[in-house]
């Protein structure tokens, strides 16, 4: 049985000690305080992992049409297992800024069909949103649009390690 200090775990140094996710992070925040992606470290990545996949959503979207349906907020596929987490504001960074072990990590479309974070303005307090972190042990392919549909049927079976970390706004 591997102890705690041995499990793959996301967490976030921008998110309270009350899982709050902070307005600047959402799209309440003001001007360029604004849709920034949050800060995420990860730790203990599973032996054998090519490389990591991440999704985030908001849990608690309403849609009319169904009880719950989750509103994607982020993809990102290619992260090198060597890195130990995204910096604050991440997303939407152009390739050439990125660069280094950066270099090939790709974000894919949110529910806004737009790339990269995308926090929505939301009608009530207390959606959760879910950020999940996957170890797979293959690198994937998904052309120019990566979306967390085809993200999910892609790593179907590659699947070696899942970290989750929820947030509350």
């Amino acid at each position: 049985m591997a102890n705690a200090s041995d499990e793959f775990r996301l967490t976030s140094s921008g998110i309270d000690h009350e899982s709050r996710l902070p307005r600047k992070y959402t799209a309440e925040g003001q001007g360029t305080q604004r849709d920034i992606s949050p800060p995420l470290e990860w730790y203990n990545v599973p032996k054998g992992t090519k490389s990591l996949a991440l999704v985030a959503e908001d849990i608690d979207a309403p849609d009319p049409s169904a009880p719950l349906v989750p509103w994607t907020l982020w993809v990102v596929i290619n992260i090198p297992p060597t890195l130990k987490g995204l910096p604050e504001g991440f997303s939407g960074k152009e390739e050439e800024e990125k660069g280094g072990e950066f270099g090939n990590i790709k974000e894919g479309n949110n529910d806004m069909k737009v790339p990269g974070w995308r926090s929505p303005m939301l009608p009530t307090i207390g959606h959760r949103f879910e950020f999940k972190l996957y170890a797979l042990d293959d690198e994937i392919d998904l052309g120019n649009k990566v979306t967390k549909e085809k993200l999910l049927e892609a790593i179907d079976g590659h699947v070696i390690g899942e970290a989750v970390l929820t947030a509350i706004h």
